[in-house]
């Protein structure tokens, strides 16, 4: 799973309440982080239970391709 931060529309205004943020800290720069399957596997499970909050990603309908990412990228596989 990729978790393009830079296509998110909520980028800035949900970050501090996103799992993203909690887990790998404040995104900036050309952050490429990855996490494994049964760890995402895991913080879905964490987020149900409301013990972390959920990924706030939304991404955007289709970016244009010159368009700058806005903050980090994060890889998740």
């Amino acid at each position: 799973m990729v978790i393009d931060c830079g296509s998110c529309m909520v980028a800035g205004d949900a970050c501090g309440d996103c799992v993203v943020t909690v887990l790998l800290g404040p995104i900036g720069g050309h952050m490429h982080p990855e996490i494994a399957d049964e760890h995402c596997a895991a913080v879905a499970a964490l987020a149900g239970s409301g013990l972390v909050p959920p990924l706030r990603l939304v991404p955007s309908p289709s970016p244009s391709p010159a368009a700058k990412p806005r903050a980090g990228r994060h890889r998740a596989s």
